[in-house]
């Protein structure tokens, strides 16, 4: 009694590992000197909206409830330690994929 192999056909195994690549490249493509300044420009605007937001609503509050400290100054420091905040977040998110 002869025992039959049962070895996977070539074409099989080749259709198979060219499947994989071809996933594995989609799901991790290669990374392009362009996502740099995407990044560069993600991060910086992650801080600059909240600073600027705060800046315009303590100019505002200055006028309308005047205290003795000036609001501008305390929400634009607001402003970019929350942007700070965010751009951490995305960093560590997006640094985490790779």
């Amino acid at each position: 009694m002869t025992k039959a192999l049962k070895r996977p056909d070539k074409v099989v195994e080749d259709i198979g590992r060219r499947a994989q690549r071809i996933e594995e490249a989609r799901n991790a493509p290669p990374s392009s000197p362009l996502r740099g300044l995407g990044v560069f420009g993600m991060i910086g605007w992650s801080v600059a909206v909240p600073t600027v937001g705060g800046a315009f609503l303590g100019v505002w509050l200055d006028r309308v409830a005047p205290q003795n400290f000036s609001w501008a100054i305390a929400l634009i420091i607001a402003g970019a330690i929350v942007g700070m905040g965010i751009a951490w977040r995305w960093a560590i998110r997006e640094g985490g994929e790779e």
